[in-house]
């Protein structure tokens, strides 16, 4: 899955310009949420990564510091 998820901004970064470092800041926070919330795995049965952590949690919860969020959501 990092390799894959490496390749994926590698081809965002060669499709893009970027006008600052703020910019380019922006768009892989932006990616990064997409791909951790909405994209679904087939490492992972299908579910997006948050989703398989929130499961994980459930059944071993000593292996978490803290909680997993999902921040999908509006912003409120």
């Amino acid at each position: 899955m990092g390799e894959r998820f490496n390749g994926r901004i590698n081809d965002l970064l060669q499709q893009a310009r970027f006008d600052s470092r703020a910019d380019l800041e922006a768009t892989l926070m932006n990616y990064l949420k997409l791909y951790n919330h909405h994209i679904p795995q087939r490492a992972l049965d299908a579910k997006t990564p948050i989703l398989a952590l929130k499961e994980w949690q459930k059944k071993r919860p000593e292996l978490f510091v803290k909680r997993v969020y999902d921040r999908t959501g509006l912003d409120g």
